[in-house]
């Protein structure tokens, strides 16, 4: 089983940002990441249909012998990970906005959440920032349409600039001074955030945090690659390839998938 993939799922292209960081944690191991850009954003749709997504999701990459599944997507977290727990006896590993060092180390006790609609309403969103912002203003975000955007290769692009532009301002007058990513396909916006924040505001996300849990996991497990070969990586996507090719660092062997 040690030399089985990792297996990444995400409700599209974003959740190569997790991806990347295990990669580089991780670079013995085999991987395989499903983007489901054909049904991307999850963020609008019913706890139901997030649920359904990421049954079938969690089964191809069982069927083709995952030893471990990363749900590389907020909302799907939010919403699926209990159910798939339970459902299944494969080790899943979750994410979720980085709230807790957010709330921890803010100065102004003011801090912003960008994120979709299905993680900022979801029980799981709310019970963290409950047990870890108590006393902090948090202030949320929906970044409808970011998604879409970065699907669609803009992520540079006007349009992303003047929502972000319209997303950032309550943020900024209520003075943050972290800005949470809550969504895997948003650290992509960080070279364009950076340009737009005042020096004094941090942004944060879950990556390397996930790739280290998943080390960690891996290995309480006893489920380490320790092969010396080439790790083998897969990409599949019922999107445009295309896309998924030009957001990697690397290039990796993708393929087009219909379901």
């Amino acid at each position: 089983m040690s030399k089985s993939p990792i297996g990444i799922f995400d409700s599209g292209i974003g959740g190569t940002s997790i991806f990347q960081e295990i990669h580089a944690l991780l670079p013995k191991e085999n991987c395989i990441y499903l983007a489901d850009s054909k049904n991307a954003p999850y963020g609008n749709k019913s706890n139901a249909e997030i649920i359904q997504l990421s049954i079938k999701n969690t089964e191809f990459l069982i069927n083709k012998g995952c030893k471990i599944i990363v749900v590389a997507c907020n909302t799907a977290t939010t919403n699926a990970i209990d159910y798939l727990r339970e459902n299944y006896t494969i080790p899943f590993i979750g994410i979720e906005p980085a709230i807790k060092p957010a709330a921890l180390n803010t100065q102004t006790k003011a801090i912003g959440i960008l994120a979709t609609k299905g993680t900022l309403s979801s029980q799981l969103f709310h019970k963290t920032t409950d047990l870890y912002a108590s006393g902090i203003k948090v202030i949320e975000q929906v970044g409808e349409g970011i998604v879409p955007l970065i699907e669609a290769g803009k992520v540079n692009s006007k349009e992303m600039q003047s929502l972000l532009e319209v997303y950032l301002k309550p943020m900024l007058e209520q003075n943050i001074d972290y800005l949470v990513l809550g969504c895997t396909h948003y650290p992509y916006l960080i070279p364009m955030l950076s340009k737009m924040l005042p020096v004094e505001v941090k942004i944060i996300d879950s990556g390397l945090a996930v790739a280290k849990q998943t080390k960690s996991i891996l290995t309480s497990h006893s489920l380490l690659n320790e092969d010396i070969c080439e790790p083998t990586i897969k990409l599949y996507s019922n999107g445009e390839v295309v896309i998924l090719d030009s957001i990697l660092d690397y290039k990796f062997d993708t393929s087009y998938l219909v379901f």
